[in-house]
């Protein structure tokens, strides 16, 4: 099977959560002793237990209390264009599969 449709889905899960994080951490950057949401990614193949390869994320809280509104921006411009990359993986790749299926009709 062809690994691109699980890689990506799972890059979109972890682009949404990274987005959903950042913006709880900008959400909150006014409450007294808020910790902010850190979000680890971790890429996962099929040696490595999982049935497809993809990205694992976990969320922690940060060691130090308070905000730190440049770093969830920056992170959330980030997340935004690692779901556009892997949502336009999953169009070429539809469109690929579209065109090879035109070829053998």
């Amino acid at each position: 099977m062809n690994p691109v449709l699980p890689i990506s889905l799972s890059g979109l899960q972890a682009a949404t959560t990274r987005l959903d994080a950042s913006a709880h951490n900008i959400a909150n950057a006014q409450t007294p002793d808020f910790r902010r949401e850190v979000v680890q990614q971790q890429t996962v193949g099929t040696g490595q237990g999982q049935e497809q390869p993809g990205v694992v994320v976990t969320i922690g809280k940060s060691s130090e209390i308070g905000a730190d509104l440049a770093t969830d921006l920056v992170e959330q411009m980030s997340a935004s264009a690692t779901y556009r990359a892997n949502l336009r993986s999953i169009r070429t790749q539809d469109e690929l599969m579209g065109s090879l299926l035109d070829i053998r009709a």
